[in-house]
């Protein structure tokens, strides 16, 4: 059966037009200074049916061909130590490694090292940007989440879904982490392969997958959309929060997740540049998404709940006040009408902590030197990374 072409099926539906006249969309075109239209639609649309065949291959050849353990241990031995054109492995390895292992010509280290110090420095709104906004928001777009619901990520839980995104936001955005065979490299390439693994499992086992409506699982027009968040989307959410972010910085950034996204096998013309690339790369994309329906409130409130039954407070009333405060956060961070259609909870006072918080970080940005400031901040997400590595190893929670 030959497959319509794709077109941009909800660019005149009400959540399209609110988003980009009155949303959230709204602030992203005055903060990127973005002019966008459907010109470039063509040229985008067969990524939703596009995947990384590479990375397919490699779990077809390596991991359903051994144990689990068996396989990660092979992969992980490729990754630590390289892959020449001369070495006997499967085609497909060689093809991975060798591409992984290709410094582009257009890498800029110094630039890597200025995005990175922006995730690091911006401390713990880093954190709740990556949750109360990307996370979160990214739970509106109901096609992007249905590979979530088809892996059951809702039986794994937020705690669970929380430590594995913050376990590789954090590895690949420390210094010299993306050098080859370093810790940031090493996440890249298991993501990538993990993508890999679960897209073939729902491919298999998902029998109601839609790919005419969803595209492909995982496919390469989601993944861009998703790495987008974590550049375009991240800092607009820092900027709210009433964080500085020098031209140099907002460089850097956009460069470290186009190298990031290199490695993970999404073609480099799907990689934005800078804020006005990535704004007018999303708004195309987000004229084929629908809004939230139940699977996105469902996840959403999973995340909500995560603080309740997260054991790193002690005390329930701690874990309340936490709660509320992330509540608070995704008010001020998402437009309103995105938060009643995940049903956020109304809570009073919403405006407080996020204002009090952005004042507080426009005195703290005056005051404290930048390199204490990364200092702080890269110790700060390390240990709540570590609290997040005690819990989910800690076999009673599981």
């Amino acid at each position: 059966m030959k497959r319509t072409i794709l077109q941009p099926r909800f660019k005149d539906s009400e959540h399209f037009i609110n988003f980009w006249t009155k949303g959230n969309g709204k602030q992203l075109l005055e903060f990127s200074g973005a002019e966008v239209s459907f010109t470039d639609f063509d040229k985008f649309a067969p990524y939703f049916y596009h995947t990384d065949e590479v990375g397919d291959q490699v779990v077809k050849d390596v991991y359903f061909k051994k144990t689990f353990y068996e396989a990660s241990k092979e992969i992980e031995g490729y990754i630590r130590n390289g892959i020449s054109a001369q070495d006997d492995v499967p085609e497909s390895i060689k093809q991975l490694f060798l591409q992984t292992q290709n410094i582009p010509d257009w890498l800029d280290r110094e630039l890597i090292k200025r995005g990175a110090e922006l995730c690091m420095r911006s401390n713990l709104d880093s954190l709740i940007s990556l949750r109360d906004y990307c996370l979160m928001g990214g739970y509106d777009y109901a096609y992007l989440n249905k590979p979530l619901i088809a892996t059951e990520a809702l039986k794994k839980g937020a705690v669970k879904r929380l430590s594995e995104t913050l376990d590789f936001w954090i590895n690949v955005t420390r210094y010299n982490a993306l050098d080859i065979h370093q810790k940031g490299y090493e996440f890249a390439i298991k993501t990538r392969l993990i993508h890999s693994y679960a897209r073939l499992s729902i491919r298999k086992h998902y029998h109601n997958w839609d790919t005419e409506n969803w595209g492909e699982p995982i496919n390469s027009w989601d993944m861009m959309a998703t790495y987008i968040g974590f550049s375009l989307v991240f800092m607009h959410s820092l900027h709210k929060l009433g964080n500085t972010i020098s031209a140099e910085e907002e460089k850097g950034l956009f460069h470290l997740w186009k190298y990031v996204g290199y490695l993970l096998g999404i073609p480099e013309n799907l990689l934005p540049n800078d804020k006005q690339e990535a704004t007018q790369y999303f708004y195309l994309w987000t004229s084929i998404q629908p809004p939230a329906d139940e699977d996105s409130v469902l996840l959403a409130h999973s995340l909500l709940n995560e603080s309740l039954i997260n054991p790193a407070l002690k005390y329930q009333f701690q874990r309340r006040n936490l709660r509320y405060l992330h509540i608070c956060c995704t008010w001020f961070l998402l437009d309103d009408e995105v938060c009643h259609r995940l049903q956020i909870p109304e809570v009073s006072n919403k405006k407080a902590f996020p204002l009090i918080k952005r004042t507080l970080n426009k005195i703290y940005d005056r005051l404290v030197s930048r390199e204490a400031r990364i200092r702080k901040g890269n110790t700060s997400q390390l240990k709540v990374l570590s609290d997040y590595h005690a819990i989910v190893q800690n076999s009673n929670f599981h």
